[in-house]
C-alpha cells in the first residue's frame, strides 16, 4: 500500500467522507444519472456491479420518481463513512433535480496494494 494516503479508520464514530474518494463518488453518481447501473464505464478501482443488484439500483431510483443528478457540493455536509473493522460503510447523500433526495448510495471502501477499492452496494432509501 505505498503512496496510499490514510483515511483514519475509527470504528466508534461516523467520519466525514475523505476528500480523496469524493471524485470517484461523482464518477459512480454521474453514471447512474445516466443509466450506466452496472458501471460498465471504466472508473478506476470501482468494481462493476451484477445484472441483479444493478436491476435493483434501477428499480429503487425509478420508483423514486425523479432523476438524479450530478452530486453538489453539498452532499458531502450530510454523507459519512465509517471504519467496520476489515472497510469503510460509505453513505453518500444523492441529490435530484428537485434538489436533496432520501435516496443514499451505500458503497464499501477497501484497502489494497491498487489504492481504496469501491464496492457499490446499494442505491436505496434506508
Amino acid at each position: 500500500m505505498s503512496g496510499l494516503i490514510l483515511v483514519h479508520k475509527d470504528a466508534e464514530n461516523q467520519k466525514k467522507v475523505p476528500e480523496i474518494w469524493k471524485g470517484v463518488f461523482r464518477e459512480v453518481v454521474d453514471a447512474l444519472k445516466d443509466g450506466d447501473y452496472q458501471l460498465a464505464r471504466d472508473i478506476t478501482n470501482v468494481s462493476t456491479i451484477s445484472e441483479k443488484v444493478a436491476m435493483a439500483i434501477k428499480g429503487n431510483i425509478e420508483s423514486y420518481g425523479e432523476a438524479l443528478i450530478s452530486l453538489p457540493e453539498e452532499t458531502w455536509n450530510t454523507s459519512v463513512c465509517q471504519w467496520m473493522v476489515g472497510y469503510w460503510d460509505v453513505l453518500v447523500d444523492l441529490f435530484t433535480e428537485e434538489g436533496e433526495s432520501d435516496l443514499v448510495l451505500s458503497v464499501r471502501v477497501r484497502e489494497s496494494s491498487l489504492g481504496y477499492l469501491f464496492d457499490v452496494h446499494s442505491v436505496c432509501v434506508p
